[in-house]
Formats: C-alpha cells, structure tokens, sequence
C-alpha cells in the first residue's frame, strides 16, 4: 500500500505561482508513475501532469504546457508541481496519484484508471 498525502494549496491572485507537494509513504519502491490531477466544480477530474519514475519521461496537459512542471526530491518520495503564472481557470482540487505499473509511450498515465493510489486533494483558488 502507498498512502499520499498533498499540501501548498490556498488562494492566490492570478500570475503568481505556487508549489503543490504529495508526500508518499509506504511501498514507495512499487511506484513506477506519479501524477497530478484536477477537479473543477461541476467538472469530470482532468489530467494535469504526470512522470514516470523509473524512466524519468514527463507528460503534460495541452492547457499546463509551459506553465506547470513536474519534479520529484533525490530520494522519490515526495513529488512536486511547480505551478506558474497560475490563471483563474485553473482553480480546482488538485490530487496526486501513484501508479503501481510501468508504462511506456506518449500517452502514459492520462487517465485516472491507470493509478492506483490517491491522495486526499488539495485546493487551490486563484482570483482575477
């Protein structure tokens, strides 16, 4: 079992930016994706960037591109998104996922179906 948990969510104005974390705990050694998502009011959960751990591949969503980035500590078992020139459109709960398969090609951990472990969510609010 892996237990994640997330923090650095809260309100801030748009532009600026902000650092979610996703501590993991557990069989942290069977983690072969880690992933952010996102939940909107009224909204399906979106993909918002993922990695793979063992290969070190990124993946990102058309609307983060540029903006968000995906990182984790030396020792793996805690993950990052670096969120920049944050906009109002991207207020939602944000929630980090581990997959516990390796996966390889370019639309590597998408979906939420692919991961297995979930974190209680984050929110962050960004104002105009």
């Amino acid at each position: 079992q892996v237990q994640l948990v997330e923090s650095g969510g809260g309100l801030v104005q748009a532009g600026v930016s902000l650092i979610l974390s996703c501590a993991a705990s557990g069989r942290t050694s069977s983690i072969y994706g880690m992933g952010w998502f996102r939940q909107a009011p009224g909204k399906e959960r979106e993909f918002v960037a993922a990695s793979s751990v063992k290969r070190g591949s990124t993946y990102y969503a058309d609307s983060v591109k540029g903006r968000f980035t995906i990182s984790r500590d030396n020792a793996g078992n805690t993950a990052y998104l670096r969120m920049n020139t944050l906009k109002p459109e991207d207020t939602a709960v944000y929630y980090c996922a581990a997959d516990a398969s390796d996966c390889v090609g370019g639309g590597c951990y998408h979906s939420a179906n692919e991961f297995d472990y979930w974190g209680q969510g984050t929110q962050v609010t960004v104002s105009e």
